[in-house]
Parts: C-alpha cells; sequence; structure tokens
C-alpha cells in the first residue's frame, strides 16, 4: 500500500472527486496542506485577499456549473471563522462547497494556542457537518464522507479541519483504490406523482413556481417540457429564474414583495393551485401567508424531508429531488394527453400573457443624475440572453431582477437566503474562473462593492475579466428606504466631499481610481446616453486586458423602488407606471 501524508492523500482525493480548482489563503496551519497541493498538482488555486472571498469564489465556482463543488482553503482561526459568511450563503442556497482549515496540533487543542479555535463547532449550524480530524488514518474517510454528504439530498457545504500533525503525518492511501461514495437523492413515486396531477386537473387556474432546486438538479428541460405539455403558467422564484427562458409564452413572471414583476403577483392572486418544485416558500416571495395561500390549493415537492410544512402545510407534500419528480410529471402528462384528459388551458395562458404585456414598470428616463431603471434599459440592449448575471442584495438587486432579462438556467447567480454584503465582487471571480468563456456581468450598489472589492486585484493578478455595472448613488438605499417607515435618514449616507476628488460632486469614494489602482479598467457614466457604448466599451476591455471592468452609472442620490413591506396585494409602485410602448422599450414581449 503506498505511504503518504494525510495532506498529500486529502489533495488526491480532491482529484478523484472532480475537483480542479481551489481559493484560499495559505497560512502556517494549512502549509502542509498547501504543500501537497503544489506537489500534487492538477488543482488550480486562486489566491484571495481575503478569506471570505474565497469562500464566495468557491460558491460562484460551485454555482456556475453542474456538478462543480468550490473548495475554500485557510487556517482554522481567524481564517476560519471568515469563511463562516460563505458557508452560511451556501447553506441556505443549498451550494455545495468545501472548506478545508488548518488547526492547531491536537496536543495543544482547547489550551487556547495562537489562532486555535474550535472551528468545527462554530460552522456546525451553517453546514451538513463540520468535523476535526484528530487521527490521520480517518483522513480518507473523511474526505470521502464530505463528498458524500455535499451531493447527497439537499446539497450543501461540508467542513473539514486538519491539525498540523494530522496533515504532516504518514498513513497508507491507495488512490488507484478510491471510490467516491454512491450520492442518495430521494425520488418521486408513480403514485405520488398521479395523486398531484388529479389536483392539477382539478384546477381551473393553476400555476408551477420552479425554485432553485430545479437549477441544481439540471431540471430545466424537464420543467419546460412538462409546462408546455400541460399548458401550465410557471413563476420562477428568485433562485430559479432561468428555469424557464424570460420570453417563454408560458413565463408568468416572478412573485414576491420585491423581486418581481407587477404582472407575476397579479396572475399568482388569480390562481387556484400551485405546485411548487424545489422552492423554500422563501418569505420575500410569499409576503404574508394569509394573502399568498387564501383560496388556493398547494402540493409542494422538494428534496428535504424537513422542508415540506415548514413555512405552511401543503395539501400534498413529496419528498423527490426535481428532477426526479419532474420526469414522472412530465411521464403521466404524456399519457393524460394521450388519452385525451388534459384540461384545455389556452384562455388562463392567455390570461398570463396579457398581463405580462400590458402591466410594465417604465424603464425609459432621461434624467440627470441617471435614474437606475434606465441603466437596466441599457443593460437590456447591451448584454445578450447568454449573459450570466451576478449579484447579491440592496435596491440595485431588487431593481436588476425586475428589470433584466434571464434566459436560461444558471444566468442569474445571486445569493438568495444570506445576502451578504461584498459577496458580488468574489463570487463574480469564481463564476468567471468556472466559466471562462461565459459574458459575465455583476451588478453592485456603491455599498455591496465598497466591501471586499480589493478582490478586484485577484481578478487582475489572475487574469479573470468580467463586466462589473455599479449603479453608485452614495447610499445605503435599500436601508434609507426601509427607514421611510420610521421617519428618518439615519447612518444610511455614504456621501462626502472628496478632498482629492472634487470631480465625483460629494459622491464620495472615486471608485474609478480605486478600481485602476487595483490593476483593473474603469469608466464612469453620467448621461443616459453614455451607458451604452460605455458597456460596449467594457466588454472590449475585458476582452482585450483579461481583467474586471468596472462601469460606474452615477445615479440620482433617492430613487424607491417597487415593494411591499407586507403582502403581495400592496406593493408600493413609486414610480410612473409604463402606458406607452417607448416607456419600457426593452422589456419582454410575450408570444403565444
Amino acid at each position: 500500500m503506498p505511504r503518504m501524508t494525510a495532506a498529500r492523500a486529502a489533495v488526491e482525493i480532491l482529484k478523484l472527486e472532480g475537483v480542479d480548482a481551489a481559493f484560499g489563503v495559505p497560512g502556517a496551519a494549512i502549509n502542509p496542506f498547501y504543500a501537497a497541493l503544489r506537489a500534487a498538482g492538477g488543482v488550480h488555486h486562486t489566491l484571495a485577499r481575503h478569506v471570505e472571498g474565497a469562500s464566495h469564489m468557491a460558491e460562484g465556482y460551485t454555482r456556475a456549473r453542474q456538478g462543480n463543488i468550490g473548495v475554500c482553503i485557510g487556517t482554522s482561526g481567524p481564517a476560519g471563522t471568515d469563511m463562516i459568511t460563505g458557508l452560511y450563503s451556501a447553506t441556505g442556497d443549498s451550494i455545495p462547497i468545501l472548506c478545508i482549515t488548518g488547526q492547531a496540533p491536537t496536543a495543544v487543542l482547547h489550551k487556547e494556542d495562537f489562532q486555535a479555535v474550535d472551528i468545527a463547532a462554530i460552522a456546525a449550524p451553517v453546514t451538513k457537518k463540520a468535523t476535526t480530524v484528530r487521527e490521520a488514518a480517518q483522513v480518507p474517510g473523511v474526505f470521502q464522507e464530505a463528498f458524500h454528504l455535499m451531493r447527497s439530498g439537499r446539497p450543501g457545504p461540508v467542513l473539514v479541519d486538519l491539525p498540523l500533525d494530522v496533515q504532516q503525518t504518514e498513513i497508507e492511501f491507495d488512490p488507484e483504490t478510491y471510490e467516491p461514495l454512491p450520492v442518495y437523492r430521494p425520488a418521486a413515486t408513480r403514485r405520488q406523482i398521479d395523486r398531484a396531477m388529479a389536483m392539477l386537473e382539478a384546477a381551473e387556474r393553476p400555476l408551477i413556481v420552479a425554485g432553485g432546486g430545479v437549477v441544481g438538479a439540471e431540471a430545466s428541460a424537464l420543467l419546460v417540457e412538462f409546462a408546455e405539455l400541460t399548458g401550465v403558467p410557471v413563476i420562477p422564484t428568485l433562485m430559479g429564474w432561468g428555469t424557464v427562458p424570460d420570453d417563454h409564452p408560458l413565463n408568468a413572471g416572478m412573485v414576491g414583495l420585491q423581486t418581481s414583476h407587477r404582472y407575476g403577483n397579479a396572475t399568482f392572486l388569480e390562481s387556484d393551485f400551485v405546485l411548487g418544485v424545489g422552492n423554500r416558500w422563501a418569505n420575500r416571495h410569499t409576503g404574508q401567508l394569509a394573502a399568498y395561500t387564501e383560496g388556493r390549493t398547494f402540493v409542494h415537492v422538494d428534496i428535504e424531508p424537513t422542508q415540506i410544512g415548514k413555512i405552511f402545510a401543503p395539501d400534498l407534500g413529496i419528498v423527490s429531488d426535481a428532477r426526479a419528480a419532474l420526469a414522472l410529471f412530465t411521464e403521466a402528462a404524456r399519457e393524460l394527453r394521450d388519452a385525451g384528459r388534459l384540461p384545455d388551458r389556452t384562455a388562463w395562458a392567455a390570461a398570463a400573457r396579457q398581463r405580462k404585456a400590458t402591466m410594465r414598470r417604465r424603464t425609459h428616463f432621461d434624467d440627470v443624475p441617471l435614474k437606475p431603471q434606465r441603466v437596466y434599459e441599457e443593460m437590456n440592449r447591451a448584454f445578450g440572453p447568454e449573459t450570466v448575471y451576478v449579484s447579491t442584495i440592496g435596491l440595485s438587486q431588487i431593481a436588476g431582477a425586475q428589470f433584466l432579462h434571464v434566459y436560461r438556467p444558471r444566468h442569474w447567480i445571486n445569493c438568495g437566503q444570506a445576502g451578504p454584503l461584498g459577496w458580488t465582487v468574489p463570487a463574480a471571480l469564481g463564476v468567471a474562473t468556472a466559466a471562462p468563456h461565459a459574458d459575465v456581468v455583476a451588478l453592485s450598489g456603491d455599498y455591496d462593492f465598497q466591501f471586499m472589492l480589493e478582490e478586484l486585484a485577484v481578478g487582475a493578478q489572475f487574469r479573470i475579466p468580467y463586466v462589473h455595472v455599479l449603479v453608485n448613488n452614495s447610499y445605503l438605499g435599500l436601508i434609507r428606504q426601509a427607514q421611510r417607515n420610521f421617519d428618518m435618514d439615519y447612518q444610511v449616507q455614504l456621501s462626502f466631499d472628496n478632498v482629492n476628488a472634487p470631480e465625483v460632486g460629494g459622491y464620495g469614494v472615486d471608485h474609478v481610481r480605486v478600481v485602476e489602482g487595483l490593476g483593473c479598467k474603469a469608466l464612469r457614466v453620467t448621461r443616459p446616453q453614455e451607458l451604452l457604448p460605455a458597456f460596449e466599451e467594457a466588454r472590449k476591455l475585458a476582452a482585450d486586458h483579461r481583467v474586471p471592468v468596472v462601469v460606474e452609472a452615477v445615479l440620482e442620490r433617492v430613487t424607491n423602488i417597487a415593494m411591499s413591506g407586507s403582502d403581495l396585494r400592496s406593493v408600493v409602485e413609486f414610480e410612473e407606471l409604463a402606458t406607452e410602448p417607448w416607456h419600457a422599450p426593452t422589456a419582454v414581449t410575450p408570444h403565444a
């Protein structure tokens, strides 16, 4: 049996499990693992500027491509605690990432050794499992189990903590005999699907709600086929955006308090039956449950048993991987179609399309400073259906979801549950690493951008090009809008007179200089007619220089984006609505 250090065995297992990229920051307690990584080859490592950034890069890497598992690496102390936010974000959105930390030697654990902390205990609530390995011979089994857990059931992150002496201890391990453990995914039965189909047949105005589980299961094509067979309109959640192309005749728009469409909410409120597949019933999607559930029958399909009934009790719950369930749904629908038993949904689907054609928000404004709606209009012109958007939270993300268009799964990459500020830059780098030929476009407000902008240097160093649209109103815009309910505007302004850059006119940070100082390219836009040329120039600069390119759009200081604080029936529209075609020239036109 070959002998090698436990650290080397761990690296060999990474490769055998399909890992070819990792993100991290070396340190004394993880150096033996880095030595093994260097000696083994085969895993491309990207050095982050902040260890939280490494965890978000790993998230972006996983989210970009089916089968990817992003790996983030650091020491157990401050590096491990920095990565907790990434683990929280990953667990909330069912994203498998592997966090590997280097711990103090086993002899000094719990003796307050330098940078020694019980990272496994800290990480336990935000991982599927967190383990400090105290015996070197257990390292192969722990890593084998880690990949099994990350891929089985509801996907999610795992942390493996390796004490310094454990990493360096030689063990017997033969990579040629290693085999990954089988992945477990629960599957629906035909009897369960037939019961759900009977409920669907009995409905007059049914909808399908497609969540992120459909994307994770690579089941979008099956979902579209099932919708087309039955003629049932589809409501994608924010995490499921792209499962059905925005211009598909059965795409009824998104529903919710914030990242929603007027027509999506209106169609949902007219429905009488909802089939949810791979979704969480997140509160910003549902709003007040009384309004969301009243007058409707629900079937909920989810891979995680404890998710069924967690938010409200469905009329039928089915524990199943989304792909397995949709394969049976499609099979059953074909049989019903062939037997002439599928109800005609033409009028209901046409009514949803009519709402989509008429209930629009205005985007075409010529104001200076810019209104954000115009920025998204021009983004729709500049960036085509192949664009992969990356965003996190704030008015920028909310408005982006209301006005941008997504046509494919994994082309809207968003941390939906955690929403940490600073996520967008490192996540976009992870996405661009996983999909180097993709047209990656990130979207941030100024506060999200400033949280982890140092990671742009990673893009410059490792030549990871993408375009980053920065909408700058020098405000914590979403929090300012929420503070209206408290009649205050407190500690949310980011504006100041920059003594080194009077040309920014009181907007504070000179983002162009900062970005250029980090080795990237930047453009500033102040007028509507400059937006489209700037986006086109940014794409060219990214391709020519192979670095991130930031387009800063200087916005009016205050814009309130349409949203509700309570339920779907009370969304407030702050701006004028589209009443003429030229008011929303890049809106999707539905077709039968």
